[in-house]
């Protein structure tokens, strides 16, 4: 019994209920044993006492009989204190003594003060002409409070608060469902995945419980799209692999089967199934390479590197296959560019990738220029161009895995499986950087990286 998220709340709002209302109740009963309109018709008549005695001081101070009898009537008890304090006249000698005034310092329209006996007297003071305090008190009153409270309060009490709670439970059961539905629904769904009809949850009821839907529903989707990738990338392998491995066992099945009867035919078998075989170990050794660099696992040696001279090995590097293309291979570095921290190695690997992918797709008179600048605290880096270009509705994959803008090519020795790009892409973001393209079909294509001076 109350296990649920619902019944719990309901549990702790009937409790904040019932203590609030105990609370009210508590608040009425102290009001109540204070009785402050009574205390505060007792102080009227002090004052009336006090102020008919400080209008006739002849009348009253000089004669002892006058003032006795005006304490009787108004059932009061006056004092006089000289101006050392000590005790002078009571008109209830009979009582136990009341102590010197003290001296109103917080101006209030009366004090207390405690008798021998323990009883409470309220009181004003006020100084005479000739220096005597003058001390008009009377007990303080007190009433039978559970009587009235139970002759007068108790009901109204009782059936205010029997309204009060019952409306309260209400809006508290109201309250729940408005926070535990929404959960609820967050329950729901998480047991249903993966379901094929799942949709997004909307998101209502709190803040804080709309925020937790929002993120389920960013994270189903997440999800879904990890394995819709996963899916992709076990397919996309699949078929890169076939290929190959199509080409391997043909050519030994033919070595075995002594269909390749001739030496120079059983070379070309084995020369085909070397070169497959190559091919199939340089994509494992890219998949490899591009988890771990998903994974943040890559180790980056970080060392100053100089762009300038690595861009110029770059073009040092592509020069004869730019010669044989009849492509014109360019570099443009100022001189004052400052040192880079990063992996030299990877960067290396960066651009002999974006550089060879522009030759391959740059026709016979045409350029490649890679460059180098500053763009603020960044320093910005770029391979462009005068090719065939990329389809603009290709653009946005142009970093994932195993795609090709050029479908046709898919497969083939010269261009490989489609995993440099994915490659590149995170090597930058390894070194806290950012890699763009820019594109339009038979107007080139720009390659343009942003990387920090020091890695983050």
């Amino acid at each position: 019994m109350f296990t649920s998220l619902r019944s719990r709340l309901w549990l702790s709002y009937a409790f904040l209920i019932a203590v609030a209302l105990a609370i009210v109740a508590l608040v009425l009963l102290v009001f109540l044993i204070r009785n402050p309109g009574l205390t505060r018709q007792l102080q009227q008549q002090l004052r009336i006492v006090q102020s008919l005695i400080s209008a006739n001081p002849q009348e009253y101070l000089k004669h002892p009989d006058a003032l006795q009898k005006l304490a009787q009537e108004n059932k009061v008890r006056v004092l006089l204190f000289s101006a050392a304090r000590v005790n002078l006249w009571d008109s209830n000698p009979d009582d136990s003594p009341l102590p010197s005034p003290r001296r109103n310092v917080l101006g209030r329209n009366s004090q207390n003060a405690v008798d021998g006996q323990g009883r409470v007297w309220l009181y004003i003071s006020s100084r005479l002409t000739d220096g005597r305090i003058l001390v008009v008190a009377a007990l303080r009153p007190r009433v039978p409070v559970l009587n009235i409270f139970t002759d007068e309060f108790l009901l109204p009490v009782l059936e205010g608060g029997a309204i009060a709670f019952l409306l309260s439970l209400i809006l508290a059961f109201m309250l729940s469902r408005w926070v535990a539905d929404p959960l609820q629904q967050v329950v729901v769904a998480a047991r249903k995945y993966p379901a094929e009809s799942l949709q997004p949850i909307v998101p209502h009821g709190p803040h804080e419980v709309q925020d937790l839907t929002r993120a389920f529903n960013s994270m189903v989707e997440r999800v879904h799209s990890t394995q819709q990738s996963q899916r992709d990338f076990v397919a996309n392998v699949s078929h890169e692999l076939k290929t190959p491995l199509t080409s391997i066992q043909g050519f030994a099945q033919a070595i075995l089967d002594e269909t390749a009867d001739t030496p120079a035919a059983r070379k070309q078998a084995a020369q085909i199934i070397y070169a497959e075989s190559a091919r199939m170990h340089r994509m494992a050794l890219d998949l490899l390479d591009l988890a771990r660099l998903e994974a943040g696992t890559a180790d980056l040696q970080m060392s100053p590197v100089d762009i300038g001279a690595l861009l110029r090995g770059i073009v040092e590097k592509f020069t004869p296959q730019a010669r044989k293309a009849g492509v014109v291979l360019n570099v443009n570095i100022p001189d004052n560019l400052p040192i880079l921290t990063a992996d030299g190695d990877r960067l290396a690997q960066v651009f002999t990738n974006l550089a060879d992918n522009a030759l391959q797709f740059t026709p016979a008179q045409g350029q490649v220029t890679l460059s180098a600048k500053m763009a603020g605290a960044e320093m910005e880096l770029s391979v462009a161009d005068t090719g065939i270009g990329v389809e603009s509705d290709a653009l946005p994959r142009l970093f994932d895995r195993f795609y090709q803008a050029d479908p046709s090519r898919a497969g083939g020795e010269k261009h490989g499986a489609g995993l440099g790009l994915a490659i590149v892409r995170e090597i930058v973001q390894a070194h806290g950087g950012k890699i763009g393209v820019q594109s339009q079909a038979g107007h080139g294509t720009t390659f343009t990286i942003q990387l920090p001076l020091q890695p983050k």
